[in-house]
């Protein structure tokens, strides 16, 4: 077997942090044999679920969402919390519209997400805590195993301490798992100082010290936070909770980049062949979830969105493992 990683050269080697004997390779683990066979999905051509984040067919329903995540292939769907207390408020059963997705032949491998779950002050924290429970409670209702945390607004990076937020993460992952049997996982966004980039939000997951932390890259944030890409080779498969997928054009520049500018996987200029052949390599296995915010593909009808981003995402991962 090769030596195991000490923390401190862990660290020295990823910069930002990433370290933990839980989610990072082995240095010579491309010379290990290769890993069981995984099991397959999309009729045996994905060794990885396909989902259907919610916002890429935005205007619609919750409940149309459902219906066209499995017509159009999928496996699973990501909604939001906001989908979900909606639909709470005009008198839906979140118990029933859990059936309604198992019925639907889906599953639910993420909610997004807790907002601001870790602020950067103790009052702050205290202040938003029943919001954050009533986040998971929701997420738990519909039988999501993993919610999304999202550390806190906008704000200078000078400001954001991370050990603060890894105690923080620890407290969402015994809050989330204890009282909700759900999964909280961080993620990184560019436009969030202070984790804006795969190894500051992996640093907060490592150093919460629970064998339950998990991160959730997005390949889009991955190019226009500067992450790069070569670091998903250094984690451990278990470590990710669910792959963001898509793919972003050749302009605007990486710097004017937004959001809205995401396009279907293979549409654009992103290496989403090798960060899936990296994902094979280190042992993922949960969901690729598609997640587009493109107010073009909000025009469009949006069973023909799903179906045409299913198809394509199909597409790279069987170029990718061909």
């Amino acid at each position: 077997m090769p030596p195991e990683i000490d923390r401190r050269t862990a660290l020295a080697g990823l910069g930002a942090g990433i370290v933990s004997a839980g989610a990072i390779r082995p240095t010579d683990a491309a010379d290990d044999p290769p890993p069981r066979r995984a099991r397959r999905f999309q009729d045996g051509r994905s060794p990885w679920p396909l989902c259907l984040d919610t916002a890429t067919i935005r205007p619609t329903t919750l409940l149309d969402k459902i219906r066209i995540a499995a017509e159009a292939g999928f496996d699973a769907i990501e909604p939001w919390d906001g989908e979900l207390r909606d639909f709470e408020r005009e008198g839906g059963s979140l118990p029933d519209l859990r059936r309604r997705i198992e019925d639907a032949g889906l599953f639910v491998p993420s909610v997004i997400g807790l907002w601001n779950a870790i602020p950067p002050t103790r009052a702050e924290w205290d202040a938003g805590l029943p919001a954050t429970r009533d986040r998971m409670r929701m997420a738990s209702a519909i039988g999501a195993r993993h919610v999304q945390v999202i550390p806190q607004p906008a704000r200078p990076a000078p400001e954001f301490d991370l050990a603060w937020a890894s105690a923080r993460y620890r407290d969402l992952l015994v809050m989330g798992l204890e009282e909700f049997d759900l999964n909280p996982a961080m993620v990184f966004v560019q436009f969030l100082p202070g984790v804006a980039r795969l190894g500051q939000a992996a640093a907060i997951a490592l150093d919460a010290d629970h064998p339950k932390a998990r991160i959730i890259p997005d390949v889009f944030h991955m190019h226009i936070g500067d992450s790069g890409f070569s670091g998903l080779r250094q984690l451990q498969g278990d470590f990710i909770a669910i792959f963001q997928f898509n793919d972003a054009p050749a302009t605007p520049a990486k710097s004017d980049l937004k959001d809205e500018h995401r396009v279907f996987p293979g549409d654009g200029i992103l290496p989403l062949e090798q960060c899936l052949r990296d994902l094979r390599d280190i042992g993922f296995e949960r969901c690729v979830s598609l997640e587009l915010y493109n107010p073009g593909y909000w025009k469009r009808n949006p069973l023909e969105v799903a179906k045409e981003g299913r198809r394509k995402t199909l597409a790279v991962i069987e170029r990718a493992l061909a």
